[in-house]
């Protein structure tokens, strides 16, 4: 995927920040148990409600609609156990059901859901996918192992079961990506580096399409059902191919020695647009940053032949950008494209003829869009944004043809995003959420919105005792403005401790409410049952994260470049100490996946600041990523600053610091991470014990990168709040060996 990691893996997006695309370590989303205090959680302060409660309703992904019909789709997941559930316009809230019956908190996702053109049918890949060694995820440690699998079920018939098409088995969660035929009869996707062909009904199973070089990933089918566009990704570069079922055939268009991406069709299926980008180039110096140009290309799908339409400019605002990347570029009704483009700094809409010219700006102002989807008439686009509000999400829509500004679909104390309309054109549903309310399923009104699906959340969701954060903007050392959550306990006496909490990604964006991402939504969760027993919480958007312009999110030395972004923790904990109600001494920090790595930097580098911290499955050593990379030994290809690279990614490391490390620390990872590898956490455990530094450790074996089963994150939270009280509160000691 050239724009990067899928969205719900929680360490983000990582374009030239990091490494070179071919260079990028190969992260993903995990967790694991090896040792575990199960001491009492005695707190200084008793909880209004138990962390169970707070993390026990359903959180809603996956919203998709049929292209005909007002029926919607999603999955649910309660408390591990994941199921697929239906409802019909313009009655969402009375015709919301469960489809699926699953039930068992087992660890297996369901993802890349879908419903036929007619909404009798839904499809949906079940488990998780492939780790380096070609093994779906199983969390459960089932004896006889995993598969990850595509199903299909009747939405209309009684006491429908699932039946099989086909094994998946991604071998990255971006190649979840099932895609329906126009007549509702079959089913395509790409796994193992191949395309693979199944009918709906069950009775042809998943059969490879056709031997194709390469690895071919995101089919589109044509609006006829006799093609599919997929990109043909090769060594140093990838092509847009067509596949013709009638002629059996395979046409590449206007193939090149760049990168293509994003096939769309027209809607006539004359054409095919598409995006394209440098392919690689060897021995680049690794340090500086460098703009990632890009161009729009139209092909004529029967001859191959294309041609240029737009070309970006050679900044760095210029670059390809990486939010919006599912939605980034659409055929419009009229003769219209729509692209999304960072050019002026900021996330925006453009709209161009398919004749070529000057785009025009269809979201002007100082926010950025985020999701994107085409109306059902093809006339509009309705999207997610942070316009006037920017630490929330909330939605708009927009005229492809830009005759008028855009017009605000919601608005106030919520949160909304992944918009979806209906295929007849007459509703629009989304996911959202507030401070104190969780994500749930939405259908937009005029008034506002309406919860679909009530029934599932549980009676005793405790709404009226969570706290509302407040919107905080501090300033780090070096002048950069943050923006931040703060938790505060209810009815606090005296002193209470603080701590710090840093998002993954990094690029990301914690909101005013509940997240719209899974793995953040628990950690929003976390900490309110950590302000209810007595903590101040201040979750820190520093440098790197999403929605405040492409400077903010890109700056050149951050990451293994220099990690400038750890001066916005330490200023969070100093803003925290400076409040009246916080003693100043017991200050904490906590994260995961880059926060875990953040959390590793405030130990190490200012254990004077940060008296104990929890470290979610984080990086310790930079430098590992560069030098484990083939062309490192390889002098032909070694770039020119490459030992000046490895000394700079190791200087903003942890491991550099830990003979300065004081603070106790409770590491917490599965050891079946595809996202930061195992051999992290391994690597400074050692490091800890030669230095004789107080540590803990929660290793659960099996788990990935962000948790696939409740109980293994309401363990992990449950020994979180332990560990502070007993460190950071109570100051007990604890071993520096184990």
């Amino acid at each position: 995927m050239i724009a990067g990691l899928p969205r719900n893996s929680p360490f983000g997006r990582w374009p030239s920040l990091a490494l070179p695309y071919r260079a990028m370590p190969n992260f993903k989303l995990g967790l694991s148990i090896a040792l575990f205090c199960t001491c009492p959680a005695a707190s200084m302060g008793q909880s209004s409600f138990t962390l169970q409660q707070v993390m026990s309703s359903p959180f809603p992904s996956g919203l998709t609609a049929a292209a005909h019909g007002s029926r919607i789709a999603w999955v649910f997941d309660a408390k591990g156990v994941r199921n697929v559930w239906v409802a019909d316009g313009p009655e969402f809230t009375r015709t919301a059901r469960q489809l699926t019956h699953y039930t068992s908190d087992d660890g297996q996702p369901i993802a890349s859901l879908r419903l036929t053109p007619d909404g009798k049918t839904a499809v949906y890949a079940l488990g998780s996918e492939l780790n380096a060694e070609q093994e779906s995820a199983n969390p459960a440690s089932w004896t006889a192992g995993a598969k990850q699998q595509v199903f299909a079920i009747d939405v209309d018939a009684k006491n429908a079961s699932p039946r099989l098409l086909g094994d998946m088995g991604c071998p990255d969660e971006g190649c979840e990506d099932i895609e329906i035929s126009p007549n509702g009869k079959l089913a395509v996707w790409s796994a193992k580096k191949k395309l693979w062909l199944a009918s709906i009904d069950g009775k042809q199973l998943a059969k490879e399409l056709a031997i194709v070089r390469g690895a071919p990933v995101d089919p589109r089918w044509s609006p006829d059902g006799k093609h599919i566009a997929f990109v043909s990704e090769r060594e140093g570069h990838s092509l847009i191919a067509v596949y013709d079922f009638g002629a059996d055939v395979i046409r590449y268009m206007s193939p090149s020695v760049d990168r293509d991406s994003m096939p769309r069709w027209s809607a006539d299926g004359r054409f095919l647009l598409f995006v394209r980008s440098p392919g690689d180039e060897n021995k680049l110096p690794l340090i500086p940053l460098r703009p990632h140009p890009w161009s729009i290309w139209i092909a004529d799908a029967a001859t191959g032949k294309g041609r240029m339409i737009w070309r970006s400019g050679d900044r760095l605002d210029d670059s390809l950008p990486h939010l919006s990347e599912d939605a980034a570029l659409n055929f419009a009704a009229d003769g219209r494209i729509v692209f999304t483009s960072e050019q002026d700094g900021r996330n925006h809409l453009y709209s161009i003829p398919t004749t070529g010219g000057s785009p025009t700006l269809l979201t002007p102002g100082d926010f950025d869009v985020e999701d994107v989807t085409l109306s059902a008439d093809k006339t509009s686009f309705i999207y997610s944004s942070n316009q006037n509000d920017v630490d929330r999400r909330h939605l708009w829509r927009v005229a492809a043809a830009g005759a008028v500004s855009p017009q605000a679909l919601t608005g106030g104390e919520t949160i909304e995003w992944s918009p979806v309309q209906t295929g007849d054109g007459t509703s629009i549903v989304c996911l959202g959420s507030t401070a104190t309310s969780p994500a749930m399923p939405y259908a937009v009104t005029e008034k506002g919105r309406e919860m679909i699906a009530k029934q599932a959340l549980p009676a005793d969701f405790p709404s009226d005792s969570l706290v509302t954060p407040k919107q905080i903007i501090f300033h780090s050392e070096d002048g950069v403005a943050l923006h931040g959550q703060l938790f505060l306990p209810r009815n606090a006496v005296g002193k209470i401790p603080g701590l710090v909490y840093m998002h993954g990604g990094p690029s990301r964006q914690m909101l005013l409410g509940f997240h719209y991402m899974d793995y953040y939504h628990n950690a929003y969760a976390e900490n309110q049952y950590l302000a209810s027993r007595g903590y101040a919480v201040l979750s820190v958007n520093y440098r790197l994260g999403i929605m405040y312009g492409r400077a903010f999110r890109e700056p050149p030395d951050t990451i293994w470049r220099g990690a400038a972004e750890y001066k916005d923790v330490v200023a969070a904990a100093k803003y925290l100490q400076s409040l009246p109600e916080i003693d100043a001494d017991k200050i904490g920090l906590w994260g995961g996946s880059y926060g875990g790595f953040l959390t590793a930097m405030g130990l190490a580098r200012n254990s004077d600041i940060f008296k104990a911290g929890v470290d979610f499955h984080g990086v310790h050593d930079w430098s590992v990523f560069l030098t484990e990379r083939p062309y490192f030994g390889n002098l032909s290809l070694r770039p020119p600053d490459a030992d000046a690279a490895i000394r700079l990614a190791w200087e903003s490391s942890p491991d550099a610091y830990v003979t300065t490390w004081k603070s106790p620390v409770l590491l917490i990872q599965g050891d079946d991470d595809r996202n930061v590898p195992f051999t992290q956490t391994i690597d400074l455990v050692q490091r800890l014990r030669s230095q004789h530094v107080p540590f803990e450790q929660l290793v659960i074996p099996d788990e990935i990168h962000g948790f696939l089963r409740w109980k293994d994150w309401i363990v992990s939270y449950t020994a979180t709040a332990d560990f502070f009280d007993r460190t950071l509160v109570r100051g007990e000691t604890i071993g520096t060996g184990n």
